[in-house]
């Protein structure tokens, strides 16, 4: 979670909503990513969908079996369908998104028994330090 904190500040720092993710196989970290949507101005350019994208590219392929992802923030709806589509086997995430959140908060899409894959979650990890960074930079936009 330390290297998905790291990616959320690079994306405060350009001024995106500071999200990180990082993709890791067998302990090895296979990307790391930060949320893009203005910078790139695509609305897909959500941390868990770059990080995923790129994990695909360096590895040749599209299943992800064996990849735990680890973000910030409690996925959107778009991003737990990414992970279910790209058979992410776990999530573990910081802090709960009781706006948008996908896999606990809202919505459980990651673990939704209609779906041909399910995650293992796990949720809460570093969840202050994670919370803080966002209170923080909409702190300022509001100034």
């Amino acid at each position: 979670m330390g290297l998905a904190l790291g990616e959320a500040r690079k994306a405060y720092q350009i001024g995106e909503v500071p999200i990180g993710a990082v993709l890791v196989i067998g302990g090895e970290v296979i990307s790391l990513a930060y949320n893009r949507r203005e910078t790139w101005k695509d609305a897909t350019a959500h941390a868990e969908i770059i990080a995923i994208r790129e994990a695909c590219q360096k590895l040749g392929r599209w299943r992800l079996t064996g990849a735990v992802l680890y973000v910030t923030i409690e996925p959107c709806p778009m991003c737990a369908g990414a992970l279910v589509a790209g058979r992410i086997d776990r999530l573990v995430y910081g802090s709960p998104d009781y706006k948008a959140g996908a896999v606990e908060s809202i919505f459980n899409v990651v673990q939704n028994v209609a779906l041909n894959h399910r995650l293992e979650v796990t949720a809460g990890v570093r969840a202050e330090e994670c919370a803080a960074i966002m209170r923080e930079f909409f702190r300022e936009r509001r100034r």
